[in-house]
């Protein structure tokens, strides 16, 4: 798994409050950008450049030069699509549908993204790369968390409101919000608040 210095993606509140959240692996960073049934209202996978721009805001680094075309972009919400219905049968403790699973593994199954040495010893990607490159890259991320050692941390954000999907890489591995500066924020209020009533 290919991590920045400040893994994350600055995300937007409902209220428009900016707030950052680490999902812990590329694969559910691109959960944030769509999804199946109710999540669809939230697409942004449109044309090619908002795949290229989720691949800027993503943990890969240094953002690779992307060739993509408007069928890999279909790619890309196809295998979104799957991986969130991965990561949810994951959290329930059930088995992937096999469907999903035969889209993740398609996608692994294509030559991913080739890192490179570059003069000066800065890391870089090797010319070429296309959409497909990344999302072989993003399915190989996904195969990995979902068969290692964290793969019994994969959690949704416990707000009853926030369906946002992370892995809980914390040691003690009691993370519960998606970001602790929003829905975990939102508890204490509440919490606050519930204790403020329960006096008066």
């Amino acid at each position: 798994m290919d991590a920045s210095a400040t893994p994350g993606m600055t995300l937007r509140s409902r209220t428009g409050a900016l707030y950052r959240f680490d999902p812990g692996a590329l694969c559910l960073e691109l959960l944030v950008t769509g999804g199946p049934g109710a999540f669809a209202r939230h697409e942004v996978l449109h044309v090619p450049a908002d795949l290229a721009a989720w691949a800027e805001r993503s943990r890969l680094t240094p953002t690779p030069e992307l060739e993509i075309t408007e069928a890999e972009v279909v790619a890309a919400r196809r295998l979104r699509d799957a991986l969130w219905r991965a990561a949810t049968a994951r959290i329930r403790d059930e088995d992937p549908a096999p469907e999903d699973l035969a889209v993740v593994n398609g996608a692994a199954a294509r030559p991913p993204l080739v890192p490179v040495l570059e003069p000066g010893g800065a890391r870089g990607w090797a010319a070429g790369a296309t959409g497909t490159h990344l999302l072989s890259t993003v399915a190989r991320d996904a195969v990995d968390l979902f068969t290692g050692p964290f793969a019994d941390r994969i959690r949704t954000c416990a707000a009853d409101d926030c369906h946002l999907v992370y892995v809980d890489t914390s040691r003690p591995g009691r993370r519960r919000w998606c970001s602790m500066e929003h829905c975990g924020n939102r508890h204490k209020v509440r919490a606050h608040r519930a204790r403020g009533s329960a006096k008066s």
